[in-house]
């Protein structure tokens, strides 16, 4: 551990507090204090909690009586500026912060705290010592959560009965109801569905497919400003759609595309999301790339099918499209919880407020327009890494595609942990990885265009 900063090393001189570098002893994460920074229009205040809990913000408003919400990124940097830090310890006298501490902290023997620098924590194992103030209050604010590598133990085929068992414990018959219309499959776009029938056509062909995607103007312009963008490096300008599958793009990265796009597009953008996160579309787009540039680093007789494994990446958070969609009071509140909670995946907040899952949805609404089961299965399963059954590929892919993309910064959140086991049951050649992810941050200015003309629509 490199040299503490300046206030947290006085701060731990001054209150007699012993702490440990962390190493392979203290790496289990259930021993980690997390810290988050409230407000409200009475003040601020910064909470301190286990690392397996859940900040629950009804329970806060309850002992409270008052509605906190997280700061903004730019408030809490400028905190971290002030003080010096990158991150905040779970001392309640380090900040001028009025602090609550869950009581479920106070029972734990070994506490992880955040350094103050960057990526480094240390180990105190006297709980007692978070609390320093007598202004500070322990207060019980926290639930549990379901473990991330249970929410994927049912299978498939019983999504549709969970999803039905989780409407059924809605005791508002009004709110019931309208789960119950929204949550129905509603047509598939008719451009899709056109792709899909494709597929099965033994006549099928570049003149065909062009005409499918051109008859939707709004994906045409889409296809040909894909194809145009300086990521694709299209010498000359691209004119039609027939000139991007032929020159630039290729026809199975085309139909692909084109589903793709139309699926987005069936659904409006959610109106809230979480602060500091990324769009609908560009998590889409960045995912989608990430997953072609790792299939470069699979032998080609080993390699999962391109348009299938793009098109898994472009439609991987489509159920968090379906949520803001179908659950609009509750989507609103799991933004609140994800800028409270940002070390919980998307999945546990949604299992804590709905009893379901973004990715069971998705799954089982894909499933019933009938999509290829490569796109269904990589979906449904792309954040449970030991999954072993059909098209494990495809949501390994997924899992390894977001995962990286975090790990390098290229889009928020905590990195799922990627074991050497993951590449070799892919074959792929992880020596590679570090040179392939600089290609893809290098890329991001081009993608981030392809992003921008999908969000003027």
């Amino acid at each position: 551990m490199s040299a503490l900063p300046k206030i947290v090393k006085k701060y731990l001189n001054q209150h007699n507090v012993v702490a440990h570098a962390s190493n392979e002893e203290f790496s289990n994460k259930s021993s980690w204090v997390e810290v988050s920074v409230l407000e409200d229009q009475l003040g601020r205040l910064q909470v301190f909690f286990p690392s397996n809990k859940l900040l629950d913000l009804n329970k806060l408003r309850q002992v409270t009586g008052r509605d906190l919400k997280a700061i903004s990124h730019k408030s809490l940097k400028q905190i971290l500026d002030r003080a010096g830090l990158a991150s905040i310890p779970a001392f309640d006298a380090l900040l001028n912060l009025e602090t609550i501490i869950d009581e479920s902290l106070l029972k734990m023997e070994l506490l992880t705290l955040y350094s103050g620098n960057a990526g480094e924590y240390f180990n105190i194992r006297d709980p007692r010592q978070l609390k320093q103030s007598s202004a500070s209050k322990i207060l019980d604010v926290c639930c549990d959560i379901p473990d991330k590598n249970t929410i994927y133990e049912n299978f498939l085929d019983r999504d549709e009965s969970d999803i039905n068992n989780s409407l059924s414990t809605f005791t508002t018959l009004r709110i019931q109801k309208r789960l119950q219309e929204t949550l129905e499959i509603p047509p598939l776009p008719e451009t899709a569905n056109a792709i899909i029938n494709l597929r099965s056509d033994p006549d099928a062909d570049v003149d065909k497919l062009s005409k499918i995607v051109e008859r939707d103007p709004s994906l045409s312009a889409q296809v040909v400003s894909w194809a145009s963008s300086s990521y694709y490096s299209a010498p000359g300008s691209v004119r039609s759609i027939q000139d991007a599958i032929f020159r630039v793009l290729g026809y199975d990265l085309v139909m692909n595309l084109a589903l793709g796009l139309s699926l987005g597009k069936t659904l409006s953008m959610p109106k809230d999301s979480p602060e500091g996160f990324k769009s609908y579309w560009q998590e889409a787009v960045y995912s989608a790339a990430m997953q072609a540039s790792l299939l470069n680093l699979i032998p080609r007789e080993l390699r999962p099918p391109f348009g299938m494994a793009y098109l898994s990446g472009l439609l991987h958070n489509f159920g968090n499209l379906i949520l803001s969609h179908a659950f609009p009071p509750h989507y609103q509140q799991y933004c609140r919880l994800q800028e409270v909670n940002p070390h919980l995946t998307p999945q546990q907040l949604e299992m804590h407020l709905l009893g379901i899952n973004r990715d069971q949805i998705a799954a089982a609404l894909l499933k019933g327009w009938n999509l290829p089961g490569e796109v269904i299965y990589g979906i449904r399963y792309q954040n449970a890494p030991y999954y072993q059954g059909v098209y494990f590929d495809f949501a390994l892919l997924n899992y390894i595609s977001i995962s990286l993309l975090k790990r390098y910064g290229i889009l928020p959140g905590i990195p799922g942990e990627i074991s050497d086991q993951m590449f070799e049951s892919l074959h792929m050649d992880k020596t590679q990885i570090a040179e392939t992810m600089d290609r893809v941050r290098e890329s991001v200015p081009e993608l981030d265009m392809i992003v921008k003309n999908l969000s003027m629509e």
